[in-house]
């Protein structure tokens, strides 16, 4: 039996680490153990067993959690692939793949020691008030902790380990100054972390007798049980309008008994569109399906770039080869960049496949992640669907894999790994010998590039089902409309005329602004300063329902200034619009209409999404007002009116992609008009109405915005036409942010590093986020090897100069330079 493993840790250190084997079990890799690391527990994953003997002391392996490996060898390398391409730790990224938290349940609990006594009954001996005079704050903090822990152990009589959630709860107290107990030793600090069931489980009342006298209420609820074959979860029989005390004496007279059993998950609640296959195929879909076919039944490697304009059928292709892929006993995965599109696919795989689907995405619970994971590794379900995480779904004989809206960037993780599922997807697919398949009406440059270099198989669908045309769109210059009006107009004459117009013919309405909240900018019209967040170089936005401003990066929060902060002027100014105002301001015009907002305001979770969604759907909404978030995939037959406002604010933004994301923004929401029977018309507001991007969106021609953006990229050696990275250097404290910044700059001016080109330092341009000072690096390179080499030298020699890995973000193939 091999006597050490290593194991790799969630941790942000480039390494793994050697624990000797325990004596009554064998790690097994891939699979999970229960290690202790410093002062802590921690889970990790077996990536070695061997006989080398480590040069330092080693641990022991307290637990083996897995019998056999969760990670198959397949997805092993996958993770360290992208551990390399990323410059990602690699215990980071084998955290990522396993969506197993509810497995293990984190514990930290305290004791208080004898010289914590003996310090509390020193400052008793002082009294009270003397040692709350001598004492700053934190110390009395750290009395409250130890009063409280010593009352504890009174009132027990013995040796009472507390909590941290219930220790902090109870006395304020911060992990730093429990920290700073431990080491003083007047306290003593235990992990008792643990693996823990995960089922998800709910209590069920089960009918064991109807005899005997029952009063109205009793008999009421005897009635729903039997007349749900004597099982009914006590959850509904809780929304039943009758005293709770009626089960409870139900239970006690033995009528009822209450069990708890697993609970059932609903793939989704949306109800599911009219089968995709309810109508033939035209002979470009025909086309699409054989080719994806073919490719699936050579059990090779292939890759496809499905581009299909808006409403031309593409997910009647994906379904079409999914279903063939199942029949031939077979695994398939769908990405849906995001998490509202979920629900209303997954419902149409589950029309289609019933049992076999599986869903996973972050807006589920722990416990649902991985209850829908375990289904998914055992063969229960083998076409899953999700959003990039799901990528890393452990289905058994993979043949196929589909990326929709491949350009989307949230397929790119903002966070250690900085993965793009995208691209994994592609490596994965290679990996298993299957086949991955791009979908989008906007493909990214970099996907459409490699198609017409002949890397992915180019299959086009241009034209909408059943011959229906693409959406007219109308651009409104705002500038003009200003001059004909004198004043500035959130919503154009044309878009209220345009609205009015589709009430009258009860069809129903989209408007996208791209903007949460009520107003984006408080000014002061005195001193000329703007509310910023206290933790970021942003200003805050008015929410004016929440009656507070908010920060949409940190999340901080403040109150709505009636005077300036600054100078203390009462002539504060809120400007601009956001989504939460263009709803009040629709309601005003159009009182009568029933009208909705979809923003990361009103959508708490994915049941939200289904709900607003569903009513869209089913007609109990005449208009539909949000962000980018209703500009994807929704399928909405009596939508025949889509108003664009403020179409193009990330034009001015300091980003050499935005005039692609302002292309596929407009093209996408422009996609929702007229995909039924009647046809559909696009308002687009701008003040831009020149701009290339705004213009190929308006006519629909992708092909011409690819030649001239390319021709751009082209001219700054900018992807696809290099590799490219963005190196941020980040820290709390700005003369530590601009040493360590000036070190790594001094570094890349100082050596030589060929084909690779670095630009910066540079200040970043969000100069401050979540309290870190930001500089950056951007490097660009023709030879991804070089970049790669460069970017590990980089780390390494940073390493040396002890800047702390944490404060070194290394973003390869990065989207957002902000």
């Amino acid at each position: 039996m091999p006597e050490y493993c290593d194991v790799a840790l969630p941790v942000p250190l480039d390494m793994v680490f050697t624990y000797r084997v325990p004596a009554e079990a064998t790690p097994v890799v891939g699979g999970r153990v229960l290690v202790p690391i410093r002062q802590q527990r921690m889970t990790g994953l077996v990536v070695e067993v061997h006989d080398r003997k480590p040069t330092v002391k080693t641990k022991t392996v307290l637990g083996v959690l897995d019998e056999a490996p969760v990670l198959d060898e397949q997805l092993m390398r996958l993770g360290r692939w992208i551990a390399d391409y990323y410059l990602a730790p690699i215990g980071e990224v084998f955290r990522t793949m396993l969506p197993l938290n509810a497995e293990f349940k984190r514990a930290v609990v305290y004791r208080i020691a004898a010289d914590g006594q003996m310090a509390l009954h020193l400052a008793g001996m002082s009294g009270s008030s003397a040692r709350s005079r001598r004492t700053p704050e934190e110390q009395a903090v750290e009395f409250r902790v130890l009063d409280y822990l010593a009352a504890q152990e009174s009132a027990s009589g013995e040796t009472v380990q507390v909590r941290e959630e219930t220790l902090r709860s109870a006395t304020g107290v911060s992990r730093i100054i429990l920290s700073g107990m431990v080491r003083k030793k007047w306290i003593t600090r235990e992990d008792v972390s643990a693996v823990r069931d995960a089922t998800r489980r709910i209590k069920v009342a089960l009918l064991k007798s109807a005899d005997g006298k029952l009063n109205d209420n009793q008999r009421t609820l005897i009635d729903v049980l039997a007349a749900s074959g004597g099982r009914v979860p006590v959850a509904t029989l809780q929304t039943l309008d009758i005293p709770r005390t009626t089960l409870a004496t139900l239970i006690k007279r033995g009528l009822i008994e209450i069990l708890e059993e697993p609970a059932n998950f609903a793939v989704s609640r949306s109800k599911p569109r009219s089968s995709p296959f309810a109508f033939d195929f035209n002979s470009a879909q025909q086309a699409a399906l054989h080719r994806l076919r073919d490719a699936v039944e050579t059990k090779k490697f292939s890759g496809m770039l499905l581009h299909g304009v808006t409403g031309s059928g593409k997910t009647a292709v994906y379904l079409a080869g999914m279903r063939a892929v199942l029949e031939a006993g077979r695994s398939a995965i769908l990405l849906v960049p995001e998490i509202g599109l979920t629900p209303a696919v997954a419902a149409d795989l589950h029309q289609i496949f019933r049992e076999e689907v599986a869903i996973l995405h972050s807006a589920l619970s722990d416990k649902e992640r991985a209850q829908q994971w375990h289904r998914i590794r055992s063969g229960d379900a083998r076409m899953v669907v999700g959003t990039r995480s799901a990528v890393f779904a452990p289905v058994a004989d993979l043949a196929l894999i589909i990326v929709d809206e491949e350009h989307d960037s949230s397929y790119k993780q903002e966070e250690t790994p900085r993965y793009h599922a995208r691209d994994v997807a592609v490596m994965r697919a290679k990996m298993a010998n299957a086949t991955v398949v791009l979908g989008s009406a906007t493909p990214s440059l970099e996907s459409y590039f490699n198609a017409k270099r002949n890397k992915y198989s180019l299959v086009e669908l241009p034209d909408r089902v059943e011959q229906r045309p693409l959406p007219e769109v109308e651009i409104i210059d705002m500038r003009q409309e200003f001059q004909e009006t004198g004043q500035d107009q959130v919503i154009a004459r044309k878009l209220t005329a345009e609205i009015k117009e589709r009430f009258e013919r009860n069809e129903q309405v989209m408007v996208l602004l791209n903007r949460r909240g009520y107003s984006p900018l408080v000014l002061c019209r005195t001193c000329g300063k703007t509310l910023e967040c206290q933790n970021c170089a942003i200003a805050l936005t008015h929410h004016k329902r929440e009656l507070k401003m908010i920060c949409h990066y940190c999340g901080y929060m403040a109150a709505v200034p009636k005077s300036c902060v600054h100078c203390g002027s009462e002539y504060v100014y809120f400007l601009g619009t956001g989504s939460e105002k263009l709803e009040e301001l629709l309601h005003g015009m159009f009182p009568q209409a029933r009208i909705a907002r979809l923003d990361r305001d009103t959508v708490r979770g994915h049941e939200d999404f289904e709900r607003t969604l569903n009513a869209l759907s089913e007609g109990r909404l005449d208009l539909l007002v949000g962000t980018q978030m209703i500009a994807k995939g929704h399928d909405i037959h009596a939508v025949t009116l889509v108003g664009v406002v403020g179409a193009d604010s990330a034009l001015g933004l300091p980003d050499f992609r935005a005039a692609e994301h302002t292309f596929q923004l407009l093209t996408q929401v422009a996609g929702r008009a007229g995909r039924g029977q009647s046809p559909g018309k696009v308002i687009l507001q701008t003040y831009f109405q020149d701009h290339y991007a705004v213009q190929y969106a308006a006519h629909h021609d992708f092909a011409g915005f690819y030649e001239k953006e390319l021709r751009f990229r082209s001219w700054m050696h900018y992807p696809p036409y290099s590799a490219l990275a963005n190196v941020l250097i980040r820290s709390d404290k700005l003369d530590e942010a601009l040493q360590w910044s000036g070190t790594l700059g001094k570094w890349f001016e100082q050596n030589r590093h060929e084909g690779v080109r670095v630009l910066g330092p540079a200040t970043a341009p969000i100069m401050r986020l979540k309290r870190d000072y930001r500089y950056h690096f951007v490097l660009k390179s023709p030879s991804r090897g070089k970049l790669n080499a460069t970017l590990r030298a980089m780390l390494a020699y940073a390493a040396t100069q002890k800047i702390p890995r944490t404060q070194v973000i290394v973003d390869v193939d990065a989207l957002w330079l902000m």
